[in-house]
Parts: structure tokens; sequence; C-alpha cells
């Protein structure tokens, strides 16, 4: 059987950013499973889609997901971001 990721790398970015604002790039892209070239690149498209904002405290960033954001792919379009947020973040704790 071919292996497969169900989500995207921008919603496994999303979800680790929604869970811990303050989290490193590099620890992004441990958890993620990807370069931090790429990770740092997948926040950039969800800050530019309006998905995340990024501020500077100190040397680092903090994100924060605009949970109201509405997801870019027209089968969804009509849906916020936060509800499946929550609903994944939930199956994390879970585990």
């Amino acid at each position: 059987m071919r292996s497969f990721r169900l989500l995207t790398n921008h919603m496994y970015v999303l979800l680790c950013v929604a869970r811990e604002p303050d989290i490193r790039i590099r620890d992004v892209a441990v958890h993620v499973g990807i370069t931090e070239r790429a990770a740092q690149a997948i926040l950039r498209d969800l800050q530019e889609a309006g998905v995340v904002e990024a501020r500077r405290v100190g040397r680092r960033n903090t994100y924060r997901v605009l949970e109201q954001a509405r997801f870019p792919h027209p089968l969804l379009a009509h849906s916020e971001i936060g509800p499946v947020l929550r609903v994944l973040g939930q199956l994390l704790d879970d585990s």
C-alpha cells in the first residue's frame, strides 16, 4: 500500500502554531517532517492568505491563527478555519 498524508503540510503547520503560538520554526519542521525552509515558506503562505499573523517578540516570532479566516479551496470556502482546528486539536489531545 502506498503511503500518503491525508492533510497537507500547510494544515500540519497551522496546527502546530495554533497549539503553540511561540513555537520555533525548527520545531515546526521537526513535528511536520519537513525542512526549516519549507516551514518558513508555508508560514509565509499562511500569512499572505490572511490565516496567520506573526509578531516579532525579541528575537522570535509569535503566531496567531485568525480563526475566522476561510479556507482558500472552493470546496471549503464557506467554512471558517477555527472550528476545524479545534476538532483536529482535540484529536491531538486525545492521543
